[in-house]
């Protein structure tokens, strides 16, 4: 009935019915093309074999299962989908969707201390300096010999880098034979040429505090050897330092470099100070923080009293600590996982030895023990990854010398130091056994509002895995849901497994199956 308008033997009636017509004939064409193509699928199914299909179905089974782990290895290291990002950020922009693309990611800012005042509406991750930080050559180089595993990373080693050259360098570098070698040194990536170019400044000038620090820090291979040579900077930095107070005010460039000196000497005690703690010397160790403390009240950013506040955990003087938490815990202050979790502790302490759950299920919690609870919450829920670590569910490892507040690197240097602080106290760890969960209960969308201190934040993963070594399995908080594909990729390996496990069991019947649903496929579209 259509060819006459084809032929042009049909009366005209206008250029849009005609236009219709062309339409019409083409999708008719169009259908009776696919008919017969998957009639010829069809009977090119019909002569396979069950063999076919057996290998068919083990090779899909086999290739799904590969894309599977592949996508489970990616979330697990990553924490996204491989095939999801591939998605948005290649297929996204094809079809039409960049303009609604995700938001630029959040900046990692390397500043190792600035007054966090107003930080509540501030919800960048911030790295800081780790207050505790182990020594290079006496500590994280035995560890890498010993093991075989490198402790820090590239990016960690990176800040730490740039923490020397603001702390230990300024202008009037350049003024100086001894002090231009050490500027180029701090720059080295390479530790043996950092080491041999702090003995040519010592060859230059044999009271090069920096020089010292470095050998210090890097070449001693114990805690006694880096205290010599930390005593030597010492010596050397308070000269300097006493010659720089002198002439400051003659010009800016002489108040820089009353700055360099002042860290210099800052960092000296305080590092002098950690020896002791290490060698055992704790009331020493106590001193001279205190002393560093009054002497430089100022730099409260680099957060001396976190290190006194161990010292004094060890001397199980915890009267003093209370005195130090009460005028750090301070809500102008800026928070870290120290203050919280030893302000719990000590809490904890008042109730922990008479604690039992079955008791207080049954009579309520004492106003004691609920100041306790209330201060275990507090702490969870500015850093919910510190009990996993003093509980032992998960491993230690090394602490980095930079940490992320709240996330995962910090409550690896908490726990690495504090673990031994909880165990002293009997019961304390029972304590947060029975109540740390319930901190989640109070704030199931921590990403949304949080309850005592503003949200969590969402870049604490990425920061984490730049600060922790490959090796250690990062946490993750809050814990995120499997992507849609590696369910789909699951499904469809088991799904293929299981057609080829019957398809080699029951061959014929499975080949009559796959037949009917050619057939079924070819009617339905048809």
């Amino acid at each position: 009935a259509l060819y006459p308008y084809l032929d042009g033997s049909a009366p005209a009636r206008g250029p849009i019915v005609c236009l219709k017509t062309s339409y019409l004939c083409f999708l008719v064409l169009l259908i009776n093309s696919l008919v017969l193509f998957l009639l010829t699928v069809t009977v090119f199914l019909s002569t396979l074999t069950p063999k076919f299909y057996f290998a068919l179905t083990v090779t899909s089974s086999f290739i799904s299962g590969l894309i599977f782990v592949f996508e489970w290895w990616h979330f697990r290291k990553y924490g996204t989908s491989f095939i999801e990002q591939v998605s948005v950020s290649h297929l996204r922009p094809l079809i039409g969707g960049a303009e609604n693309g995700p938001p630029a990611p959040v900046a990692f800012s390397a500043n190792s201390g600035e007054n966090e005042t107003n930080r509540q509406n501030m919800p960048e991750c911030k790295v800081w300096r780790n207050p505790l930080n182990l020594f290079r050559g006496a500590e994280y180089s035995r560890y890498m010999w010993v093991t075989g595993k490198e402790p820090l990373t590239y990016y960690d080693m990176n800040l730490s880098a740039q923490d020397h050259q603001n702390f230990f360098t300024c202008d009037t570098d350049a003024l100086r034979p001894s002090d231009t070698v050490m500027q180029k040194a701090w720059r080295e990536r390479n530790p043996q040429a950092r080491i041999k170019a702090a003995y040519q400044a010592l060859e230059l000038n044999n009271d090069c505090a920096t020089a010292y620090v470095l050998l210090a820090e890097e070449e001693a291979t114990t805690i006694v050897d880096a205290e010599k040579y930390f005593k030597q900077a010492l010596k050397a930095g308070e000269t300097i330092y006493r010659r720089s107070q002198n002439c400051h005010s003659q010009s800016p460039q002489h108040e820089a470099q009353l700055r360099r000196d002042t860290n210099v000497l800052v960092y000296v005690k305080r590092r002098l100070a950690m020896c002791a703690r290490k060698l055992g010397r704790i009331r020493e160790a106590v001193k001279m923080m205190r002393d560093l403390m009054k002497e430089f009240p100022l730099l409260s950013m680099l957060n001396i009293h976190e290190n006194l506040l161990e010292a004094l955990l060890e001397l199980q003087a915890y009267a003093d600590v209370q005195a130090v938490l009460a005028k750090y815990d301070d809500i102008s202050l800026p928070k870290s996982a120290a203050i919280c979790y030893t302000a719990a502790l000590l809490k904890a302490r008042a109730v922990s030895e008479r604690f039992s759950p079955e008791t207080a299920s049954k009579r309520g919690l004492s106003t004691a023990e609920i100041n306790a609870v209330e201060a275990i919450h507090r702490a969870v829920e500015f850093n919910p990854h510190v009990p996993k670590y003093l509980l032992e569910m998960k491993s230690l490892v090394l602490p980095p010398e930079h940490i992320l507040k709240r996330g995962d690197s910090e409550a690896v240097a908490y726990a690495f130091f504090h673990l031994q602080h909880w165990k002293r106290i009997e019961g304390a760890l029972n304590l947060l056994h029975c109540t740390w969960e319930g901190t989640f209960r109070m704030i199931p969308y921590p990403l949304e509002k949080g309850h005592l201190f503003y949200p969590y934040p969402s870049c604490t993963e990425t920061a984490d895995r730049e600060l922790l070594p490959t090796f250690h399995e990062v946490s993750v908080y809050p814990q995120k849901e499997l992507p849609f594909f590696i369910h789909f990729t699951a499904g469809l390996c088991s799904f293929s497994a299981m057609l080829a496990l019957l398809t080699h069991q029951f061959p014929e019947l499975m080949v009559i199956f796959a037949k009917a649903v050619s057939i079924v496929s070819v009617v339905g579209l048809a």
